[in-house]
């Protein structure tokens, strides 16, 4: 009994105690904050977070450096288009910026924007936005502009409906937007690896200047096309000039 009494006596005091796209300049942001271990690039293509909210709690408490510096600057680049969201099978592969993506933080992918640009991604039907980083490259989709994390995609609205139109500004880049920068054209994505060497021999005769490769990515295998010296001008022509039985073609900034 003298047990029981003490034991209620305690839970009691706990109980208590418990509710007690022209030529831009280069600009230099803010560092992005630490990224948290998660990311994908050609198997491994995805993305690091600059800011770390979770996707349950996305709203962050406190202004970070990256939303302070948004909030005292106005865009060095602005464009519309319609974003998607990723997630797996991305989540905790190694991304194009070389670090681990993490679905749960606010980061995107853009297939031209300089890696580490600042932006503000605002949903135009819901008037939502966040503030992130280009940590990737994509989306390999046709009509598509924006990549958002499940963590962005949820913060501005994109999350359940999948797509949405919005508004990207640019803030900052650690490189000019427009001019300069190392290029590629990428084409895929194929479902089997024989039809993506396949076209790999073929490019590689067709352009016997350039570095062809092929590789496999989470979501299928692809074939990449570096032009003498990442060239941009260079890259835009192929880009121009790949046939559409040869694959879907896409310009994308490597750096």
């Amino acid at each position: 009994m003298k047990k029981l009494i003490g034991s209620a006596a305690f839970l009691g005091l706990a109980f208590v105690i418990g509710c007690g796209h022209k030529r831009q300049a280069v600009y230099a942001p803010p560092p992005p904050t630490p990224p948290t271990l998660h990311e994908p690039a050609p198997a491994v293509t995805s993305q690091a977070p600059s800011s770390t909210a979770s996707a349950t709690n996305a709203a962050p408490t406190e202004q970070t450096a990256d939303e302070a510096f948004v909030e005292s600057h106005t865009p060095i680049y602005s464009e519309t288009g319609i974003a998607s969201w990723y997630g797996p099978p991305y989540h905790n592969r190694r991304g194009a910026n070389g670090q681990i993506f993490d679905q749960n933080a606010l980061s995107a992918a853009h297939r031209t924007l300089p890696m580490g640009s600042l932006i503000r991604v605002t949903n135009l039907q819901t008037g939502q936005s966040a503030v992130m980083r280009i940590t990737d490259r994509g989306p390999f989709v046709p009509d598509r502009v924006l990549d958002l994390s499940v963590a962005s995609a949820k913060v501005i609205g994109v999350w359940r409906p999948g797509t949405a139109q919005v508004r990207i500004d640019v803030y900052a880049a650690p490189r000019p937007i427009d001019e300069g920068g190392r290029w590629c054209v990428q084409i895929g994505a194929f479902s089997k690896e024989k039809e993506a060497v396949k076209l790999e021999e073929h490019l590689e005769r067709k352009y016997h200047t350039a570095n062809v490769i092929e590789f496999t990515g989470p979501t299928g295998h692809w074939v990449r096309i570096r032009p003498l010296n990442d060239d941009k001008d260079r890259a835009v022509e192929i880009a121009k000039e790949l046939k559409p039985e040869e694959g879907e073609a896409y310009l994308v900034r490597l750096d």
